[in-house]
């Protein structure tokens, strides 16, 4: 039987259509896809993201620990509410998952981990703190739903929809995050634009998303969030990065700090080996649809389509792919779709950010 989020019975009522989203019964949409993705460019969408899991790491060891878990460097964490985005890695360095940590106080951390990955990710983080001896507590906070609203007006539809007691939520940095009683507002998220990711309790999820519907938020699944976050560049664990992949392999080397003299998990195994592949975009220069495990040409060789789509903001086809080292951006390429090579290009990502195309050049022809 499938999980169900505390929202359940609301996407029912909005006629939403369900699917099985890695054993979660999850909207897909709610009638429309494309409508639903552009809302979130220019006005303010939301997503139910209860699936996920927040994980509370408490303890004088906190710090300490999770600077060894985390291939970023958590020490970097000193104010409270700022948040961090990191990979957890195995000894080989291979991705187990992408997650952001926020800082609350000296001992005190919440760490938001994928759905897909959410057991493995608390077996492993428990065997990490035996291996270290850690003085930690790690809490699974399954009593917490989740809802992203997302968008140019999404900071504004947020603060209308809140109770007149509300926070002061339009004075939150980027990638911080605050405490208002139960409710934990982080201005985080996975599409691209503005807005928040907030955690709250389970009985009160269904509240908050009638009262943002009725602030003029509109409802989002999983399509629309799927061509976000391709647009704005993000990969999606399980598609475009898993264990066998490193972060230096799918565009993730920001995250990772080798200067730091700190030892984390991982740290030995991505210095002894170089990476063998690079992330890179992708545009399709003709009509037609980048998929994933689409074969890539190049000159330095095949590459494979990791994630790709139909993007409704730039009116073509867009891809992340796995390239051969030494391909640069801008670049000839061909990809094989249903046995024919059509022509592409190359490009830096991401191909969005805050509604505004950030690839030029595009021909009128493929759109």
């Amino acid at each position: 039987m499938l999980k169900q989020t505390p929202l359940n019975a609301a996407h029912r009522a909005l006629n939403a259509r369900l699917v099985d989203f890695g054993g979660w019964e999850m909207p897909l949409h709610y009638g429309s896809q494309i409508e639903e993705h552009h809302r979130v460019r220019k006005d303010a969408g939301m997503f139910d993201v209860s699936h996920m899991l927040a994980v509370d790491v408490d303890g004088e060891g906190a710090r300490t620990f999770l600077m060894r878990l985390l291939a970023n460097n958590v020490d970097r964490l000193q104010i409270p509410g700022k948040a961090l985005y990191s990979c957890m890695l195995n000894d080989s360095g291979g991705i187990l998952d992408d997650l952001i940590v926020y800082f609350l106080d000296p001992r005190r951390f919440r760490v938001v981990v994928n759905a897909a990955t959410a057991d493995k990710d608390l077996a492993w983080m428990s065997s990490q703190r035996a291996r270290a001896a850690a003085a930690v507590t790690i809490t699974p906070r399954r009593d917490l739903a989740m809802i992203a609203v997302q968008g140019p007006r999404a900071r504004a539809k947020v603060s209308q929809a809140l109770p007149q007691s509300k926070p002061a939520t339009d004075a939150l940095g980027p990638f911080f995050a605050a405490e208002w009683g139960a409710f934990f507002f982080g201005r985080t998220g996975y599409t691209g634009e503005d807005g928040f990711e907030i955690l709250l309790p389970v009985a009160e999820a269904p509240g908050l998303w009638r009262a943002l519907l009725d602030a003029g938020v509109g409802p989002a699944g999983l399509g629309a969030r799927d061509t976000l976050r391709l647009e704005a560049g993000m990969n999606l664990y399980g598609q475009d990065m898993d264990e066998t992949v490193t972060p230096l392999e799918c565009g993730l080397k920001w995250t990772v700090d080798l200067e730091n003299p700190r030892d984390f998990v991982g740290k030995a195994a991505l210095l002894a080996a170089p990476p063998r592949a690079q992330m890179l975009g992708l545009v399709l220069l003709e009509r037609g649809v980048l998929r994933a495990h689409q074969e890539v040409e190049t000159r330095n060789g095949r590459g494979e389509i990791t994630s790709g789509s139909f993007s409704p903001t730039l009116d073509t086809s867009i891809a992340l792919a796995r390239m051969p080292i030494g391909v640069q951006a801008g670049e000839s390429a061909k990809v094989k779709i249903r046995d024919k090579w059509l022509p592409a290009r190359t490009v830096k990502y991401p191909f969005v950010r805050n509604g505004r195309s950030l690839v030029a050049g595009l021909p009128s022809s493929i759109r």
